[in-house]
């Protein structure tokens, strides 16, 4: 039997997707680094380019509905993936996770993600098609969700020590030593497993309650198992782009949480109306469909996200405005949090004593022997005084190429300087 254009359209999209999803692991294993704004806003807007493609493809192809369905659910599952990236932030801070090893970390989280979000796919779509009364469960469990998300207090998935991790702790032998990306460690003929495993098995336990959260919300835009898996893809791919892309500024974003939680809460009740459109519980109606019920359409569902999302953001924005005139500081704090963008239009740097260097800065190397950070205004500090990644990357994107060259060859050639000096630029 010949397959149909939707069919070849399936399997052409789910192969590119997966080869795209392979080169930016072996690009994260190969290449670990803190991605620059330009490098981070390049990816996002790309993976947001390719999913609107996507729409655009299943629109020319005659399928607007399928097209519609897409947007939407692509747009929810980010809405909601949002969300995870807060926690995910949570985590990676109360962990300590060096820089460098924070897209590797991200990037098997969201791995683990979409495996996760896989089966749950294809398990809901099988409870679906055999037990339509599930949607009350679901509606009301995402109202439950919602509610919790407005009013509750923090999850258990930001803790740094969940119960996973807890249980763990009490059976093996646990080090606070980084050993690149490596899960184990041995220590005196001891084996230690590292934070790495730890951070692992937190962002895995949390991919799967927000999978428990997303997969249900979903449903209630499109049930075919296609579809439900592609806005889960497009959604998660540039998420770990906009954690650096974000970087301060999620934070601030103070009353995001209600939007998301609005977004639940529509989505809950909508599942619950779907149920007793399509009713078949003995018990309610005499087993027969609701009629009153109001139907909400595809496009309903669009205006509500949008206009959640919309609002939560210009109202923690306005926030941040107001804040910003009491304290000085009207900056979003775009971008990686230890480079922020100060409230003159310049990023900057803090030395250990939480003093300010403005960018673009340089790294000098004078007649004693050591390293010299000079900021845009004149202002120097031993390279000492700073976080070690920080100078790195700085360093990278502020100084010309050739002369960062030249001082790494000094450094070399040098024999007056110690260890961590080299390794800072």
């Amino acid at each position: 039997m010949p397959l149909t254009p939707y069919q070849i359209f399936e399997i052409a999209s789910l192969a590119i997707l997966v080869t795209i999803l392979v080169l930016d692991l072996l690009l994260v294993v190969k290449r670990p680094h803190v991605p620059s704004m330009k490098e981070a806003t390049a990816w996002v807007v790309f993976y947001v380019s390719l999913a609107l493609i996507f729409a655009g493809v299943l629109f020319v192809m005659g399928d607007a509905e399928h097209a519609g369905e897409f947007v939407t659910g692509w747009l929810l599952e980010y809405s909601l993936s949002i969300d995870n990236l807060f926690v995910f932030i949570i985590i990676l801070s109360r962990f300590a996770v060096p820089k460098e090893m924070q897209q590797r970390v991200l990037m098997i989280g969201i791995m683990i993600a979409i495996v996760l979000r896989g089966i749950f796919i294809v398990v809901g779509v099988q409870i679906i098609e055999s037990f339509s009364w599930v949607f009350y469960i679901f509606g009301a469990y995402l109202v439950y969700v919602a509610w919790k998300q407005a009013f509750g207090g923090e999850d258990e998935a930001g803790e740094k020590d969940n119960f996973v991790v807890r249980m763990l702790k009490k059976r093996v032998n646990v080090t606070d030593t980084w050993n690149g990306g490596k899960a184990t460690v041995r220590l005196d003929g001891v084996k230690y497993f590292t934070p790495f495993l730890m951070v692992i098995l937190a962002l895995g336990t949390t991919d799967l309650l927000f999978a428990i959260d997303s997969i249900p919300a979903i449903f209630s835009v499109t049930t075919d198992p296609f579809l439900v898996f592609a806005c889960n893809i497009f959604a998660l791919m540039g998420l770990r782009q906009l954690y650096f892309l974000l970087g301060g500024l999620l934070d601030r974003l103070v009353y995001l949480h209600y939007g998301i939680a609005a977004i639940l809460g529509f989505i809950g009740i909508k599942l619950v109306l779907h149920a007793m459109e399509a009713n078949e519980l003995p018990f309610i109606n005499g087993g027969q469909p609701i009629e009153w019920v109001p139907h909400i359409e595809t496009w309903h569902s669009l205006v509500v996200i949008l206009v959640s999302m919309v609002v939560a953001t210009v109202a923690s924005l306005i926030r941040i405005r107001i804040v910003g005139k009491r304290t000085g500081d009207t900056s979003l704090h775009i971008g990686p949090s230890e480079a922020e963008l100060g409230a003159d239009g310049h990023y900057h740097i803090v030395d250990a004593m939480g003093t300010t260097f403005y960018r673009p800065l340089r790294v000098e190397h004078n007649a004693t022997g050591t390293l010299t950070v000079v900021d845009a205004h004149g202002k120097q500090a031993p390279v000492a005084d700073f976080s070690e990644d920080v100078v790195r990357e700085a360093a990278r994107e502020d100084m010309d190429p050739q002369d960062l060259e030249e001082l790494r060859r000094r450094i070399r050639d040098g024999r007056e300087f110690d260890e961590r000096d080299d390794r800072q630029v």
